[in-house]
């Protein structure tokens, strides 16, 4: 540490054990400085800024009080960690956060001790801190396990679920809500903060478990009329009647910015011996802290890199329109012409490029929550109604509601219309958000019809062509970024279901290529020709159904067959695979690779090293050639002239 240094006391930090001994002025330099520095560092990497900006404050105190890694913190999500990363010994590494080889945005068990439970998707910690819990207690262990979860992700029914369970149960689990959105408290002030203190202390549950043991002695009318009174008192001073009837003990509203309040009500908690859960609700701001984040109507919830003192991001030019963009537009032009057109999103306006949708027709939009089970059923039964719901959802949330994609919709065989935003690699969010299931999860499902892009005016063509199907489920999957840049139709016309095209003549070699890879199966068509190598390449279109006749035509007059898909193992060509051996064309000599993901996930980095690291870039496909006719010596050689 220099004498000039910016941050004198958080360079002494290197372990939460080095701030157990901290008076209380010292935490709220520490929080100040944390604060800085947290955004110095995504300025650098870009990141989720304002989750974490909202924390600061709530994680030195967890950290101050509690004994982690002993103690189990848990961040919901994860979308506000970073902070916590830089107090448990990742400081010097929070220039690679996102970045290949670096730091997860999230929390990593492999990463840090200090993460016990891994996050990205929302609303697992209670049930993770639950399961814990109860665990540390069979194995007569004494810990303290701290589940953080926000107002946004306390939407999800797996928060309910959990918190149903953990209420009938006498497991030491402290529930942290973290409200930055909600507005479901009451003022925060002296008087609550007073409030929480007293009813959080021991002397308080300890007199009120000696009053619930005398009530136990008269009639249970009279119990459970006393107990009901005590918690609706309670609950009209703090607003906790709904978590008490959950069976969790509340403590709140605080706020969460102020470490007064914050550290005697951690301290009572940590220290008290009555069974049973606890949740206590701490209200704080996104963005707390920076200007440029206050002001912005995201609270810079996830931000490229940016400059700190304007808090201007920095954002390459876009050489052509995003797919979500081009999706959001498609499916105005079909709203425009159908009043029956709605649209579905779980939590994920933005993202999915509803907002603009709901800008032109709010009646006909609905943001469901983090809740993707629900939003499928419900897009479920607007159907049966007559309405064409159309359920944008990103790939790797679908996964979240496959029952009721299976039972609800595909049984009943509804035209419930998905649309699968961010399919295939993602880039700086790794695996945890990486959509490779999709096409093996809907594709295995009889009716459905799983449509992939090769660029954003195909995009356009599917959103016609799922407004059209009306006798069954349909799915569209488009990657993550800008589309190719081809020029764009005035509007999308409906495809013919199951049928392909092919984009390129060749005689030698054959690349069946499904959405996104088209444009590395073309270059790779480039590169085989400067061998000597013919290459014909066909654009899919559908995984299911499959264009049968092309895929004979292709296997008869071509020495090898190249199947190529940004996805999973078991989905388009393993489709393509059980065709061709039921229909016998496996047996005249063809040479036949299914280039698909590799079975194991690839974590965070730039997409297209995500893609070359996978095999699916033109490289990649050259190899899988070359192999296929014995000629593999050659792939690292330069082709001739």
């Amino acid at each position: 540490m220099t004498e000039d240094s910016k941050f004198p006391l958080l360079d002494t930090v290197h372990l939460p054990t080095d701030i157990r001994e901290f008076s209380s002025a010292q935490l709220k330099q520490l929080a100040d400085e944390l604060r800085e520095d947290t955004i110095r560092s995504v300025s650098i990497t870009g990141g989720h800024l304002g989750a974490s900006l909202g924390v600061v404050e709530l994680t030195v105190a967890i950290h101050h009080v509690f004994d982690t890694p002993h103690d189990r913190l848990i961040w919901d999500v994860g979308h506000q960690c970073y902070p916590h990363k830089i107090l448990t010994g990742r400081r010097d590494r929070m220039h690679t956060l996102r970045q290949g080889g670096g730091l997860s945005g999230f929390t990593k068990r492999d990463e840090s001790e200090y993460d016990p439970f891994g996050a990205a998707h929302s609303s697992t910690s209670i049930s993770a801190g639950l399961g814990m819990a109860v665990a540390s207690d069979l194995a007569g262990e004494r810990r303290s396990v701290i589940a953080v979860i926000g107002d946004g992700a306390m939407t999800a029914g797996m928060a309910y679920e959990a918190m149903n369970n953990a209420g009938a149960m006498d497991a030491r689990l402290i529930v942290v809500l973290n409200d930055n959105d909600m507005s479901i408290a009451p003022p925060v002030g002296a008087l609550s903060a007073y409030l929480s203190r007293l009813i959080s202390s021991k002397s308080y549950r300890s007199m009120r478990h000696f009053a619930g043991d005398i009530l136990k002695k008269f009639p249970r009318q009279i119990e459970e009329r006393a107990r009901r009174a005590e918690e609706y008192a309670r609950g009209i001073v703090t607003g906790g009647t709904m978590f008490e009837e959950l069976g969790f003990f509340y403590v709140g509203p605080i706020d969460g910015h102020n470490l007064d309040h914050l550290l005697p009500v951690l301290k009572n908690l940590r220290d008290e011996e009555e069974p049973g859960p606890v949740l206590v609700h701490v209200v704080t701001k996104k963005g707390h802290g920076y200007g440029p984040a206050e002001k912005s109507s995201d609270k810079y919830h996830g931000v490229s890199k940016f400059d700190v003192v304007t808090g201007k991001q920095v954002k390459a030019k876009a050489n052509a329109p995003s797919y979500t963009s081009v999706f959001a537009r498609a499916l105005l032009d079909e709203a425009a012409d159908d009043d029956k057109v709605v649209a579905i999103t779980a939590a994920m306006p933005g993202g999915t490029g509803l907002d603009k949708f709901a800008e032109s027709y709010p009646e006909r939009c609905f943001d469901v929550g983090i809740a993707e089970q629900h939003g499928v059923t419900f897009a479920a039964g607007m159907t049966c109604e007559g309405y064409k719901p159309f359920a944008a959802i990103y790939s790797t949330f679908l996964q979240r509601a496959y029952d009721q994609v299976v039972h609800d919709v595909a049984i009943q065989k509804l035209p419930v219309r998905f649309v699968l935003d961010r399919a295939g690699y993602v880039g700086a969010d790794g695996s945890t958000h990486c959509g490779a299931f999709d096409i093996t999860y809907l594709a295995t499902l009889p009716g459905f019809v799983v449509m992939a892009p090769s660029d954003e005016a195909e995009l356009m063509h599917m959103v016609a062509t799922a407004a059209a199907i009306d006798d069954g489920p349909s799915a569209i999957r488009y990657p993550r970024g800008e589309g190719v840049g081809v020029e764009l139709p005035p509007r999308g016309q409906a495809l013919e279901i199951g049928r392909g095209r092919i984009v390129r003549e060749g005689s030698a070699v054959a690349i069946l290529s499904l959405g996104s890879r088209l444009q590395a199966s073309l270059a790779a068509a480039e590169e085989l020709a400067t061998r000597g190598l013919s290459a014909t390449v066909a654009d899919a279109r559908f995984a299911k159904p499959l264009d049968e006749q092309m895929i004979r035509n292709l296997a008869r007059s071509h020495d090898v067959l190249i199947t190529v898909e940004e996805g999973s193992v078991g989905g388009f060509g393993s489709h393509v695979l059980s065709f061709m051996a039921n229909a016998g064309l496996l047996e005249n000599g063809l040479k036949i690779r299914s280039l698909t993901m590799p079975d194991r996930f690839i974590e965070q980095t730039k997409p297209d090293q995500q893609v070359a690291d996978a095999g699916l870039d033109a490289s990649g496909i050259v190899s899988a050639v070359l192999h296929a006719l014995g000629r593999g010596d050659e792939v690292s050689a330069p082709a001739r002239a």
